[in-house]
């Protein structure tokens, strides 16, 4: 099998109309828009119907997480690969919002060489962990963002960061993984999907969401 072969193989399942014989430019561009407005309509779905079942617990977060600003404790977030780009995009939001009061946040992922060292001298699944022991206190939050809710190192920084006294809340998709009832874990957001890409659009809804509420108790305290 050619590299090209290969690479048509693992990209099919994205567009499996397209046939590299294909002649007619009108039926290609037909299909393309169909599949992109299905995408989009089911991210929206998606996006709608994981709101509706955490709106609820956005509100009770980020009422604890407000208390917890407002008594001097930070915000940590934390999360792998496209997550972990998240998680900083989060963090961001709260620390430099473009019109509201800023608040004290810092992705975990930031610096390059701590993540480095830590990964090589003590191992991949503790670079979380061993940042939440040098910096976290216990008025302090931290949130672990995934798709699967199963990987060791945010496990293992969850329970360090819970073990401190620090408020601790996941986002996952899929059925929740690891995540779920998981006592080191105070707030779970599930986005209940099988697809990474849905599962980070709707979880950037819900972040954004769960800023919102948090910003709306500061001008009100």
């Amino acid at each position: 099998m050619t590299s090209q072969q290969r690479l048509d193989e693992a990209t099919n399942f994205l567009y499996p109309f397209i046939d590299g014989n294909e002649s007619d430019a009108s039926t290609l561009l037909a299909d393309l828009t169909e599949s992109a407005l299905a995408k989009a309509a089911e991210s929206a779905a998606l996006r709608r119907s994981t709101l509706e079942a955490c709106r609820p617990l956005i509100a009770s977060a980020a009422a604890e997480m407000a208390r917890r600003f407002a008594a001097g404790g930070r915000l940590f977030t934390f999360g792998n690969g496209g997550s972990s780009t998240d998680a900083a995009t989060l963090a961001a939001l709260f620390a430099s919002p473009p019109t509201a009061q800023p608040l004290p946040a810092w992705s975990l992922t930031a610096d390059q060489a701590v993540l480095t060292a830590l990964g090589n001298d003590v191992g991949f699944d503790l670079v979380f962990a061993r940042q939440l022991i040098a910096r976290g206190r216990d008025a302090d939050i931290a949130i672990a963002m995934s798709t699967s809710g199963t990987s060791a190192d945010l496990l293992l920084a969850l329970r360090e960061a819970r073990s401190r006294g620090m408020y601790t809340i996941g986002f996952t998709g899929y059925d929740g993984g690891d995540f779920v009832d998981n006592p080191d874990v105070d707030v779970c957001f599930v986005v209940c999907s099988q697809s990474v890409h849905r599962i980070q659009e709707s979880q950037a809804l819900v972040g954004y969401q769960l800023w919102a509420a948090v910003q709306a108790r500061e001008e009100n305290r």
